[in-house]
């Protein structure tokens, strides 16, 4: 069961610099095991398609048995975090920042890292993993979120968001009500904050994670009215791809995963990143403060900057590596992914981070715990 609760990410932003046990400065022999809470398909081992199998081999070569737990949300991770029992999280930077402020996940020798070099200079030092100079994680990919649509019903890509946010007819002639789906995780306030960024350019939004008290109350104007229209509040990917298939759900923000899935089935879908732009993810795996597994959680950092690795599991999700010498690595399923999933597009995704009460934009924003009580009302239909 996913943990809802409200975050108070700005009460303990103050702690940040607060130093944790220092990062190791050798390792020894792997101890046999590694525990990661990653996203969906992130961690494959052949179990779905043989071709996109990148844990047995690191299996084979540490002798490290890897043990997924899969989480929907960031939420989700954050609270599984919480619980402890984890050496890994391959967090978004709606989490990231959460696990460095709360003390629970702890800095890197980036010296036991060799393949570091090798990582994209865009994300390097970026500030979801990185606080006062120190490195709290790897990253590990990174993409867009878009917009999934059938093309029985939509013959040519919906150029904005507004077919998920505002009642009208589809081009089917029917209306959009119970056929759209919205994204089940406080952070999809960003993505109404994005549409409205555009469609009422006068609120003067400039960060779709930096909302002032009246820019917040117009996003949450245009989420309560989608309520009326959406068939679910999704977080789980496997019955999202059952609801476009079984359930008549016409058009949602997805993930490429979804979407590579349900081409795979052969189902009438496709994805866009309409007018607007799009919010988007850049995930980076971090190790647990209380890691009980330590050499095998860096033995795993170290693999997953392999080239091949991030080619693979870039082809697989639909995401971009995060070694750019992944793109001209060959992946199992021969695609120029890098292309396709718009490696050059970094610029114009707005990536995850977690909302603060204290912003860059406007000095005074509202905070994540606000944003997570407010879309679980939403969502109840308050």
């Amino acid at each position: 069961m996913r943990n809802l609760k409200p975050l108070a990410v700005g009460v303990v932003i103050a702690a940040a610099s607060q130093a944790l046990a220092a990062p190791p400065k050798q390792l020894g022999k792997p101890e046999g095991k590694l525990n990661i809470i990653a996203w969906p398909g992130y961690v494959e081992r052949g179990e779905s398609d043989k071709k996109y199998d990148w844990t047995s081999q690191f299996e084979k070569d540490t002798g490290c048995k890897v043990n997924v737990k899969t989480a929907a949300t960031s939420d989700e991770m954050v609270s599984l975090m919480n619980q402890g029992g984890y050496d890994l999280v391959t967090a978004s930077g709606d989490a990231s920042l959460r696990l460095v402020f709360g003390k629970k996940v702890q800095e890197l020798n980036l010296e036991l890292i060799p393949s570091w070099k090798a990582v994209d200079e865009r994300l390097k030092n970026a500030p979801w993993h990185t606080v006062d100079g120190k490195h709290y994680g790897v990253p590990y990919q990174w993409g867009p979120n878009v917009l999934m649509y059938n093309t029985t019903i939509f013959k040519t890509p919906p150029t904005s968001w507004s077919v998920v946010f505002e009642p009208q007819n589809l081009p089917d002639g029917k209306p959009n009500k119970g056929r759209v789906q919205a994204y089940d995780g406080p952070i999809y306030v960003a993505d109404a904050a994005l549409y409205l960024m555009k469609k009422q350019p006068e609120l003067g939004i400039k960060d779709p994670y930096e909302l002032n008290d009246k820019q917040y109350a117009e996003v949450l104007k245009v989420l309560r009215a989608q309520k009326a229209l959406t068939h679910r509040y999704w977080h789980d990917a496997t019955v999202q791809m059952s609801d476009f298939k079984n359930e008549g759900v016409a058009v949602s923000s997805s993930w490429p995963y979804q979407v590579n899935g349900l081409k795979g089935d052969k189902q009438p879908v496709a994805s866009t990143i309409p007018a607007e732009g799009s919010t988007g993810w850049a995930d980076t795996t971090m190790m647990h403060a209380d890691a009980q597994n330590p050499v095998c959680a860096y033995k795993w950092l170290e693999w997953s900057l392999n080239k091949n690795v991030q080619a693979a599991l870039a082809e697989w999700f639909g995401s971009n590596p995060v070694v750019p010498d992944a793109c001209k690595t060959a992946a199992p399923g021969g695609s120029d992914f890098c292309k396709t999933n718009g490696f050059d597009r970094f610029e114009q995704v707005h990536f995850w981070k977690t909302p603060i009460a204290k912003c860059a934009s406007q000095g005074t924003c509202v905070p994540y715990s606000k944003w997570t009580q407010d879309y679980i009302a939403i969502m109840g239909g308050r």
